[in-house]
């Protein structure tokens, strides 16, 4: 198993993407903590199926954009599990709409989640994995953090972000044995995405060269790939999973 024994921090997890990531790891025998705003029926339920798998797995409420509260979270880890291997960024939220249209509370609000949650976990557990001379940090852009989009300025921002510090902390903390590296998922199959009409559905997909939408779990096997050692002189880097969109 590429993962066995070692722990993952997964951030918004509870459904979509990041359900598929944490799936993915269990399979290869991670233990699995992951986070989101609250705790309900469907973050039950996604711990019930990743503890099918016969790994430890435990659930978190946590604002993850909140410096306190993923500090606290971290803290709780690692007495709870004994040790943080791999951390992935994933929550996130959209507040789409032109920029002339924009309030400064949907900017912020997208900023917080997407780009600053990324920046408190990743500075919450630097210690840990540095200690530890070990650790691969992955967070979730987007192809729109690389090309832009109309009506999605305050998301490709966050995106964006999301790069420059992938790089950043790379470069910081390569010389500890830690890895850090973004995935750059384009169009998608989520709740979300599949929420759109058809039109706007064949409209995305038309302008795919394999002329589909990707799957979760097409971007959870990246994810497991940047989590093992079979990336493990990989940092640094940006995987884009678009089908060749962009």
């Amino acid at each position: 198993m590429l993962l066995e024994g070692k722990t993952a921090l997964i951030t918004g997890a509870a459904r979509g993407i990041g359900k598929q990531i944490a799936l993915a790891f269990a399979k290869e025998g991670c233990n699995i903590a992951f986070t989101d705003l609250e705790l309900n029926d469907q973050v039950a339920a996604t711990r019930d199926e990743i503890a099918a798998l016969g790994v430890k797995v435990r659930a978190y409420a946590s604002n993850a954009a909140d410096f306190d509260a993923a500090h606290a979270v971290v803290d709780d880890i690692i007495k709870d599990f004994g040790q943080l291997d791999i951390l992935v960024n994933n929550a996130g939220i959209t507040r789409d709409t032109l920029l002339m249209r924009m309030t400064e509370q949907q900017w912020d609000q997208v900023i917080q989640v997407n780009l600053k949650s990324a920046f408190n976990f990743t500075h919450a557990v630097t210690p840990v994995m540095m200690k530890q001379r070990s650790g691969s940090i992955i967070s979730l852009s987007s192809v729109v953090g690389i090309n832009g989009n109309a009506g999605q300025a305050n998301y490709a921002a966050s995106k964006a972000g999301i790069i420059a510090l992938t790089k950043s902390v790379a470069k910081e903390l390569g010389s500890r044995g830690v890895r850090a590296n973004a995935i750059a998922p384009g169009f998608i199959l989520t709740d979300m995405t599949k929420a759109l009409s058809e039109d706007t559905l064949k409209q995305f997909v038309s302008m795919i060269p394999m002329r589909r939408g990707g799957e979760p779990e097409e971007v959870a096997k990246v994810a497991l790939f940047l989590a093992s050692d079979l990336s493990s002189y990989v940092s640094g880097q940006v995987i884009q999973v678009n089908g060749a969109m962009a």
